[in-house]
């Protein structure tokens, strides 16, 4: 069974008006404020510029 099966119309028509009244009061998302990134920021993110290191007889060295 539906919910407005047990609902006189009255109840059904007071219920429409909350809900519409609670859909006009919902905030509207906010548009997206995108980052701005420099090159060397997103070479830093895709891991470029990393420090590179190498075995040296036995001890790891940093190139």
């Amino acid at each position: 069974m539906k919910f407005a099966d047990h609902l006189s119309k009255a109840q059904i028509q007071q219920f429409n008006q909350v809900r519409r009244f609670a859909e006009n009061q919902r905030e509207k998302p906010k548009p997206v404020q995108h980052e701005h990134l420099s090159r060397r920021d997103i070479e830093e993110l895709m891991g470029i510029r990393r420090d590179t290191y190498k075995r040296v007889g036995g001890a790891v060295r940093r190139r």
